[in-house]
């Protein structure tokens, strides 16, 4: 091995590399959404080798080859993935589950608490961990405040044992997939879904242990603010009179006319409701049904000359705005929702569930400022809102499986379907990893399976591929094969390899191991893997080892993503639902990634090494 620093390599691959530097700084950009960076750097990389040709073995290499990554296996497998994870959600499929482990709370909550740990992992091994931690948050909520225990101490735990899980087979976690189709694209043979699957368990054992026993001393006792019963605001009817202002105007017009506008909820126009539409003129006898303060109320029923009714009653001195049945409720936006990339005006938020939103958090801050309407801020996967209203309608919602509520409730979501679901999942895996079917097609079967037997509806369907997912998958795979094809790689590994020289390759494999971890929690990690297996590959080239042991050292590695809330979506989720600080997440994650880190180290050099 040369004692000489690698010499520079040539201009498309010096260029390639300053566009993966490029790329990592603008994943780690949270203003810039990660489809525009994605898009953005593959547009760059195509007209840059289309203006610029680069010639391969004597052939000219086409730009136009970035754009396969569109259709490539890895993308394909993941999104049909999404799909499938969705279906069991929106069936309820887990259900059974849920209902054991709130009956085996009520009993031992201390080896509960091990066996929602150990489930929560096995699960992830084979599902996205997204529904999982859909399906135990509001569970855990509820027997913790039963039993008295925090839930602080409980949920950060359970979300990092669904990441610990994910990594025991090639389709627990989209950055399995891609490091294992990256390196077949290289030439390795094909790994299977269940090849690493004992030094993962073996890893994973030792990572729940510190999940059950060490990580919850490390949190502290924090109150989860959720079904708080203190009411805000007060249901009431506006009956629009015979002499009101408002007759023959506009539903739009009523409202402006209110002071400070007025939370319309829904019209009733004799024995029917008409839909609330803002161009809808309103009628003598109408009656606008609205949630709000007492003062607005009673100012939008001065405004409008309208007599104000609670209940059957008119409101007076004797029969005054009451909160009856009103409660407070938090519901977390997740995958699959209509409030994803949304607002709620656009989704008729108010109108279709009838309850209000009076706040937004987003990893724990306010994020709905003074000067704009709540209504119109764009929504995001790991938001939660906080909503009151009827105490029916948020059962409606907890029952709904697009929607997280994080309430006292342990309601379950569960239909008729969930038997195809469940089965649909088992086929998905058993062909898969017997090799009958390889794991795009059956993963794409089994969501057209889904579809075909109503699991799930188109739209949800749709909404469940996360378009963040998809576009990043795109350009790291294009960057990959720019690293690859133009010999950045082999520079990248020559580089590694002068600074870990004269390194037994056991501690190079673990230097790599923790260069992608720290990566991961950084950047994108499916960015981290799919730059990093080629250079892995060719370490153990130039090392003259096998392969293998190098491409699960990124695998690994890529999915340690416990550092920080904002490196994995559900840690989001779990950061909002816990009450968590960012501290909280480098308290216990950076001694979770450390231990795994070395185990991993360890076991990969015992097992191939």
């Amino acid at each position: 091995m040369s004692e000489l620093f690698p010499s520079v390599p040539n201009g498309h691959a010096l260029f390639s590399l300053l566009l993966t530097a490029f790329a990592l700084f603008l994943f780690t950009r949270k203003k810039i959404p990660l489809e525009i960076s994605s898009l953005a750097l593959l547009v760059i990389l195509a007209l840059s080798f289309a203006l610029f040709p680069y010639t391969v073995g004597g052939e000219h290499f086409e730009a136009i080859a970035f754009f396969e990554g569109f259709g490539h296996e890895a993308l394909i497998t993941v999104c049909a993935l999404m799909v499938v994870g969705q279906g069991l959600v929106q069936t309820g499929a887990l259900e059974p589950i849920g209902r054991i482990l709130t009956k085996a709370w009520s009993r031992a909550p201390f080896l509960s608490f091990l066996m929602t740990l150990i489930v929560s992992a096995i699960l992830s091994a084979f599902i996205n961990n997204t529904p999982i931690v859909v399906l135990l948050l509001p569970i855990l909520i509820s027997v913790c405040m039963r039993t008295k225990t925090p839930a602080s101490r409980v949920l950060m735990p359970m979300g990092f044992a669904t990441l610990v899980g994910g990594m025991g087979t090639t389709i627990g976690t989209s950055t399995n997939l891609l490091v294992v189709s990256v390196a077949r694209d290289l030439g390795l043979p094909q790994i299977g879904m269940f090849d690493f699957v004992v030094p993962a368990a073996i890893a994973s054992g030792v990572a729940i242990f510190y999940l059950w026993l060490i990580a919850p001393r490390m949190l502290e006792e924090r109150e989860v603010g959720v079904a708080d019963s203190s009411p805000r605001l007060f249901q009431a009817y506006l009956h629009i009179d015979a002499d009101s202002p408002v007759v023959g105007k506009t539903v739009a017009e009523a409202k402006a006319m209110a002071s400070d506008g007025i939370n319309l909820v829904r019209l009733k126009r004799g024995d029917h409701f008409i839909v609330l539409l803002p161009d809808a003129v309103l009628h003598d006898g109408d009656r606008l049904r609205v949630m709000d303060t007492s003062s607005k109320i009673r100012a939008a029923a001065d405004a409008m000359k309208a007599t104000l009714y609670s209940g059957d009653h008119q409101v007076d001195d004797e029969h005054p705005l009451n909160a009856e049945n009103q409660t407070l409720a938090e519901i977390a936006v997740v995958a699959g929702s209509r409030l994803d990339r949304t607002n709620l005006r656009y989704t008729a938020f108010l109108q279709r569930h009838q309850l209000v939103v009076l706040g937004l958090h987003r990893a724990g801050r306010d994020i709905w400022k003074p000067s704009e309407d709540i209504m119109d801020v764009t929504l995001e996967q790991g938001d939660v809102l906080l909503v009151q209203g009827n105490k029916d309608e948020i059962r409606k919602l907890k029952m709904n499986p697009e929607f997280l509520v994080l309430d006292s409730s342990v309601e379950v979501p569960s239909t008729e379907k969930s038997l195809i679901a469940q089965l649909t999942l088992l086929a998905v895996v058993a062909t898969a990893a017997t090799g009958l079917l390889p794991i795009a097609v059956s993963s794409l079967a089994g969501a057209m399976i889904m579809l075909g037997a109503r699991c799930l509806r188109l739209g949800s369907a749709i909404r469940a591929v996360s378009s963040s997912v998809y576009f990043v998958v795109v350009a790291s795979l294009a960057l990959g094969q720019a690293l690859t094809i133009t010999g950045a790689s082999e520079y990248l590994t020559d580089v590694f390899l002068f600074f870990t020289r004269d390194s037994a390759p056991v501690m190079v494999l673990s230097a790599l191991m923790l260069l992608m971890a720290i990566l991961t929690n950084v950047v994108s990690n499916n960015a981290a893997a799919v730059i990093g297996t080629p250079i892995g590959v060719g370490i153990a080239q130039q090392l003259g080892v096998d392969p293998e042991p190098f491409v699960l050292a990124v695998l690994f590695g890529a999915n340690l993503s416990f550092a920080t809330p904002m490196s994995y979506k559900t840690n989001l989720l779990v950061m909002s639902a816990g009450g968590y600080k960012f501290n909280d997440f480098m308290k216990v994650g950076i001694p979770l990634t450390i231990l795994m880190w070395l185990s991993y180290s360890w076991l990969l050099g015992w097992f191939y090494l």
